[in-house]
């Protein structure tokens, strides 16, 4: 099977971090800089060379060539049309010029200078092999430092830059326990305590976020007192309003205003309830359970208080012992199960399968805006009844025991809310007791 074109040159994650490009950036530009550096040195001495052995061959030419006119024995290494002589430097001597060449005779690098001699070619050889040692030991010698160099300047750079990356990541970090609800979590760069010192970017950005932060900080802690100053002080005039309510004659108007005053009070103590949570004052009372009865017991509680209906279903897969605050755990259950029947149909069906309960019905399912961003306070669908605070509180409840609570829709149609506790795991050996007994 042939892979989309973009799966195939998806590249691995680790590319994008910024120490991978820096490292890349500077390698490509240090091979590009030490290859242009070699190349100029290259040249340089190659010229250099060839052109101190050039004028030797032509000074040993000139020598042979008087030798020649003089009619003296030509000495060892110079001769008239050599058979070693290439061609193109034989044709140019003909022609009635001088010239140089090197080249390779018989493996040995070899430096021939040639001239016109009675319609023939007189030359000269010299040998090369020192001059071309040191070409090619200057190669190397380039290549080498090329590659010290490189590898020194990626590791000095590489430890610059991961000392960004560093404390970028560091930056990151902070951002994420703010956005996880760690209000308290601090960058605390030393360049943005001390203003003496001068400032790089990740310091203006590590200061503008622990700003930021504070700020946040000081408007949820204020909105949070004001939601537990209204909440408190609407729990007096709500009492007298009960206690007046229960004194009016019976009738129709008298149950409206019981009504709304028990709503009002249910309102007060889950807005109470949730300026707890916001501040963390919960302590939990941790237990061990045993999780099938206590979802039976709250579903025939539900049924008896008239807060769910006679056809919830309780299905047992696995029972399971769990280490919870049982009020707690009962609030969320309490909770999800009431949402159900308000907000969708019957029948409603718990399941308990191990550690893990789910509340499904059978209605619309759960809004995009909840499954995508969770419970919102004061935010219901369009016609619905209650305040929006029931999922919220059993989501702080949730976490306050170290539970998960996970919502989403049926494909069949449906909401279903998944709670999963902490399962307790016991550790003794079977037999222990008896062999202690024993002893």
């Amino acid at each position: 099977m042939k892979l989309p074109r973009k799966a195939r040159l998806r590249l691995p994650a680790w590319t994008a971090t910024l120490t991978w490009k820096a490292a890349v950036f500077i390698t490509v530009m240090c091979c590009a800089l030490a290859s242009l550096l070699g190349v100029l040195v290259h040249v340089s001495v190659t010229r250099q060379t060839v052109g101190e052995a050039r004028h030797k061959a032509l000074d040993r030419l000139t020598d042979v060539t008087r030798m020649y006119e003089a009619g003296e024995q030509l000495p060892p290494g110079a001769a008239l049309d050599p058979p070693e002589l290439p061609a193109s430097l034989h044709a140019l001597a003909v022609s009635g010029k001088r010239g140089t060449l090197v080249d390779d005779d018989h493996g040995r690098p070899t430096m021939w200078a040639a001239g016109p001699a009675d319609g023939k070619a007189l030359a000269a050889e010299i040998d090369y092999t020192q001059s071309a040692r040191t070409i090619n030991g200057l190669d190397k010698a380039i290549l080498g430092s090329s590659i010290l160099a490189i590898g020194a300047t990626l590791l000095v750079g590489v430890f610059a830059v991961t000392r960004i990356t560093r404390r970028l990541h560091q930056t990151a970090t902070v951002a994420r326990r703010i956005e996880a609800g760690d209000l308290d979590a601090r960058v605390n760069d030393p360049r943005t305590s001390d203003p003496t010192r001068p400032q790089d970017e990740v310091a203006t950005v590590a200061g503008a976020l622990d700003t930021m932060a504070g700020t946040l900080q000081g408007k949820l802690l204020s909105e949070q007192r004001f939601t537990a100053d209204v909440a408190h002080e609407l729990r007096t005039p709500l009492t007298g309003l009960h206690a007046a309510a229960e004194l009016l004659p019976e009738g129709r108007p008298a149950e409206l205003v019981r009504d709304r005053v028990q709503a009002m009070r249910s309102l007060t103590e889950d807005l109470l309830e949730i300026s707890r949570l916001d501040a963390g004052s919960e302590r939990v009372d941790l237990d061990l359970q045993e999780l099938a009865p206590v979802v039976e017991r709250l579903v025939r509680a539900s049924v008896a208080s008239g807060t769910a209906e006679a056809d919830t279903t309780v299905t047992v897969v696995r029972d399971a012992c769990v280490e919870t605050d049982k009020r707690r755990l009962e609030r969320v259950l309490g909770n999800l199960l009431a949402n159900a029947h308000k907000h969708g149909k019957a029948p409603v069906e718990l399941t308990v399968h191990g550690p893990v309960v789910t509340v499904r019905d059978h209605g619309t399912g759960y809004p995009d805006y909840l499954l995508d961003h969770g419970p919102q306070r004061f935010r219901t669908d369009a016609g619905s009844k209650g305040h929006g605070l029931g999922l919220t509180i059993a989501v702080g409840q949730a976490a306050v025991i170290g539970a998960e609570l996970s919502f989403r829709n049926a494909p069949d149609g449906g909401a279903v809310a998944r709670l999963e506790l902490p399962e307790y795991v016991s550790f003794e050996v079977p037999g222990t007791d008896d062999v202690a007994h024993e002893a």
